[in-house]
């Protein structure tokens, strides 16, 4: 199908993208990389009669480290994080994670602020950022606020993001000491939405204490979501087998999966066991 006709804008700075988000209201959209916008465009699943397109705006695309955090511009395409040489160094999971985002030609023009923003469970960051223990950056009238990931996805397809205001900066602790990390997902053919994916995180003390632990799970949920008592079962621990089995046990238990065409409900609940086991083991290699 053709999308409806829509007005297009293209503003250069991010002052004037917020005035014109203001100025049209709730008939407006952001257009970042657009690779899940447009396609619903397409269906008629969304109808705005204004695009933003804010690709022109400078200073919204890097990766640095800086004041003991990991910052990311929001329209820091999935090729540049792939690519940085610093995810490469020490933050694995997003090497991971970007891989198995559809395709080259797409990961050239997604954003990964783009990805958060559209608020889909079964896109791949949301668990990244629930493992690394992210915050958001939003930007709007009245200046930055930030908000911490787990407060950041209400509902299907919504968000923090208000009326007026534009995701600007991903914040994540830097990676410091024995740290590891990973993610994978079960795709029925490359470049699927995932049938279920976790990303695991892990920071060791010399002792071989687990000090701090994150684990995201993908499209197991009608929102993004984290695996909070698997995490619980893995701080203070020594990462025994018998640990990562038990926290293994519970993010296959408190996520919630529905029945569609990729798999009835106990095939992804033992998805979510099988890989959480492989990604906090290869995590746990990582870090030592």
């Amino acid at each position: 199908m053709i999308a409806e006709n829509f007005n297009y804008e293209a503003p250069s700075t991010l002052e004037e993208a917020i005035s014109l988000l203001h100025e049209y209201g709730d008939e407006a959209k952001i257009l970042a990389g657009g690779h899940s916008l447009i396609p619903m465009m397409k269906l008629r699943f969304a109808a705005p009669t204004h695009l933003i397109d804010i690709n022109n705006i400078p200073g919204l695309s890097y990766v640095k480290e800086e004041g003991g955090m990991l910052k990311i511009g929001a329209m820091t395409k999935e090729v540049e994080v792939e690519d940085s040489e610093i995810i490469k160094s020490k933050y694995h999971l997003f090497t991971d994670a970007t891989k198995l985002i559809a395709d080259p030609q797409v990961r050239n023009f997604g954003t990964l602020g783009g990805n958060l923003a559209h608020g889909d469970a079964a896109n791949d960051h949301p668990a990244v950022m629930f493992a690394l223990g992210a915050s958001v950056e939003i930007t709007g009238k009245d200046g930055k606020r930030t908000v911490p990931i787990d407060d950041f996805f209400h509902g299907f397809y919504t968000t923090s993001v208000q009326h007026g205001e534009v995701l600007t900066e991903i914040q994540i602790p830097a990676a410091s000491g024995r740290f590891g990390s990973a993610y994978h997902k079960a795709e029925r053919k490359v470049g699927d939405y995932a049938t279920a994916g976790v990303a695991a995180m892990v920071q060791i003390d010399e002792d071989g204490k687990c000090t701090r632990a994150g684990i995201g799970l993908t499209n197991v949920n009608s929102i993004p979501m984290r695996a909070a008592r698997s995490e619980e079962v893995l701080i203070g621990s020594d990462l025994s087998e018998s640990v990562i089995n038990q926290a293994a046990l519970f993010a296959s238990e408190d996520c919630n999966p529905s029945e569609d065409l990729r798999g009835n409900v106990e095939y992804k609940r033992h998805l979510v066991k099988i890989i959480t086991k492989r990604m906090l083991n290869k995590a746990i290699s990582r870090a030592k």
